[in-house]
């Protein structure tokens, strides 16, 4: 006898979310696809995958109507119907389609109805490389996303297979899986664009180089912020690069401050906000100074933002800016090409933070930990950071997402 379903409350309180970012060849963010960790990719059920899909939207507040980014989400066959889908924004929702069980031609052609019923609400629809084959005919003018499957598919099929997914279908490509340079270069030289796989975010080697401009402004903003410096020094500091004032103008207006209007000039910013809260707009600035919003650049800023929502409900709001700086420059020796030592150096930072950014140790060390574990679908080490503090699976995924959406916000 089968045993009953859980129920969707358990279900979401005892869930783990990942998430995988989709890139250019620059490796720029273009979309994320959220994982449910808790469940082996074999053993998604109708009931796991509404969880993850309700989970996204309603336990966590986020407004996801207002997302930049797209968000892939795994449905099972049975779950392509249903009220889960009343939860989600379809402009900005993909659903990701398995195979069908035993690729039988009678379930291709019984599931049409349900997927037709999901595009003409808005959604989109992302398919496995098997979905060119013959016996998915039904479903091939449907696709909006072929996903190929490079662990999968041997190097000598790479050609046909890309040309044959362009010829049966007008869907958008995406090399999924990428563990190695070698075969992220193979699917970008067959003209593929979008890229998934562990070695697209893995940091690359940190390798000195001159600062930009930008770059340095925005260090000598943080210092004169951090020192205390006179009001009429720091507006002078803005002033002189018209790119750092507009950019910090921008994330002050997009991030939700809680100000009665918009801030309209650099004084009148310093005055409103105070040093405290421009210290943080002043580090998003730094680590947002590259023309594309890089992998390290918006994991950082999603780092910080998640630690902060965190500590909030661990200790209180001193503690929680210092958790947000920690979180945002953790990838700034990646993101800068100079050492962490060096970097810190200019920054004047606290004992404290700058003993995480240092050596990964210290107070806001195992918050770090546990927030770059969501960053994959590694199960060992995100229960290792978990276990080590005191927060629920459900606040640690409300503070991912809403951290998810509000660096999304902050997007150019």
């Amino acid at each position: 006898m089968n045993e009953p379903p859980t129920p969707l409350p358990e279900l979401l309180d005892k869930m783990s979310i990942a998430r995988q970012p989709i890139v250019s060849p620059e490796r720029s963010v273009l979309a994320y696809q959220l994982f449910n960790r808790s469940t082996r990719a074999n053993e998604h059920s109708e009931a796991s995958d509404l969880a993850l899909a309700l989970h996204a939207v309603a336990q966590s507040g986020a407004p996801f109507s207002t997302q930049k980014h797209d968000i892939f989400i795994h449905s099972v066959h049975k779950g392509l119907t249903g009220q889960q889908w009343d939860f989600l924004p379809p402009t900005r929702t993909v659903v990701e389609v398995s195979p069908a069980p035993r690729h039988s031609a009678d379930f291709v052609r019984a599931l049409v109805p349900a997927l037709q019923a999901l595009k003409a609400r808005g959604f989109r629809l992302a398919f496995k490389h098997s979905v060119v084959a013959p016996v998915y005919k039904p479903w091939q003018g449907l696709a909006d996303f072929v996903k190929l499957d490079v662990g999968r598919i041997e190097p000598a099929q790479y050609k046909s297979l890309v040309h044959a997914t362009r010829v049966r279908t007008n869907a958008v490509l995406i090399a999924e899986k990428i563990e190695q340079q070698t075969q992220f270069e193979s699917m970008l030289a067959l003209g593929v664009t979008e890229f998934q796989g562990y070695w697209l975010s893995v940091p690359e080697t940190t390798q000195s180089k001159v600062l930009t401009p930008a770059q340095a402004s925005a260090i000598h903003l943080f210092q004169l912020l951090r020192s205390g410096a006179e009001l009429d020094e720091v507006e002078t500091a803005l002033k002189k690069d018209a790119g750092l004032g507009v950019s910090l103008l921008r994330i002050i207006n997009a991030a939700s401050t809680g100000l009665p209007r918009k801030v309209t000039s650099l004084r009148q910013a310093v005055m409103l906000i105070g040093y405290e809260r421009l210290v943080r707009w002043s580090a998003l600035v730094l680590t947002n100074t590259s023309a594309h919003a890089s992998i390290p650049g918006t994991a950082a800023v999603v780092r910080g933002r998640m630690m902060e929502l965190l500590a909030l409900q661990q200790s209180g709001v001193e503690t929680a800016d210092s958790a947000f700086l920690v979180g945002l420059l953790s990838q700034l020796d990646t993101l800068l090409g100079r050492p962490m030592p060096e970097l810190l150096s200019q920054l004047a930072l606290d004992e404290s933070v700058a003993e995480t950014l240092l050596t990964g140790q210290g107070a806001f060390g195992d918050l770090l930990a546990l927030v770059c574990a969501c960053e994959s679908d590694e199960e060992t080490e995100f229960s290792h950071a978990f276990a080590r503090l005191p927060f629920t699976l459900k606040q640690v995924n409300i503070a991912h997402m809403e951290a998810l959406v509000w660096a999304d916000s902050l997007a150019a």
